[in-house]
């Protein structure tokens, strides 16, 4: 709940802004985060993870450093549900989506036909 609770500080803090990171961990949890800047034209409605930031960690996991697990992003609106704007922007390549609305934050699966909009089906959060 440690990573959950330090997302959840950064969106405050990113306020009226969306903010937006990357998930790192393995096989069965989320182990750490990382708070990315929001390049996108119009931060307060959309957001894009800086793609400096994404591939530089997608090198250290080919380097043996953490696994990229996929990313996080807040709603500062307070609805912890993905958009049809965040479902077209998902690839459905299997990542975790974590979307922060206020307190919440709920868990998401980018995959071909999931249940909401046709690109998340909701993980569990332990």
């Amino acid at each position: 709940m440690a990573v959950l609770d330090a997302i959840r500080r950064e969106a405050v803090l990113a306020a009226p802004l969306e903010a937006c990171g990357l998930l790192f961990g393995g096989d069965s949890a989320i182990t750490s985060y990382q708070a990315v800047e929001n390049v996108d034209e119009a931060p307060d409605r959309h957001f894009e993870i800086d793609p400096a930031a994404l591939f530089a960690a997608l090198r250290a996991e080919r380097g043996g450093g953490p696994k990229l697990l996929g990313y996080w992003h807040s709603h500062p609106s307070g609805d912890a549900a993905p958009s049809v704007t965040d479902a077209a922007m998902a690839a459905p390549d299997g990542k975790l989506w974590l979307i922060v609305g206020g307190d919440t934050v709920t868990a998401w699966r980018a995959v071909e036909g999931g249940a909401l909009h046709g690109r998340f089906d909701p993980v569990a959060i332990d």
